[in-house]
């Protein structure tokens, strides 16, 4: 196939990291991670100001109104460590990533 490029790794989750997409944390905010999809959960970290986050997964959690509105929404940016999808720039109001499991 002429033109067409072909990248070969060792397996799903190599896959999945090729299509990963950063958004943007909105502007301004130390966003607090948690080690759940919801404000009751610990705090593991702080984001810095400009942080960009990827999204392996989103799950519904706590409602938080914040810089983009207010959603029971939750994304998961690494293991064990969620964010309020309503201080990410994802473009959309609704999902983005696949269900977490």
């Amino acid at each position: 196939m002429a033109g067409v490029a072909f990248l070969v790794l060792g397996g799903a989750a190599d896959a999945a990291a090729v299509d990963l997409v950063y958004y943007s944390v909105a502007p301004d905010v130390r966003l607090n991670v948690r080690s759940g999809p919801g404000t009751s959960h610990q705090i593991v970290r702080i984001l810095p100001y400009d942080a960009k986050v990827p999204i392996f997964c989103q799950t519904p959690g706590t409602t938080v109104s914040g810089y983009y509105g207010t959603s029971n929404i939750w994304d998961r940016i690494g293991p064990d460590q969620y964010v309020s999808d309503t201080y990410v720039h994802t473009g959309s109001d609704g999902y983005v990533a696949a269900r977490c499991t």
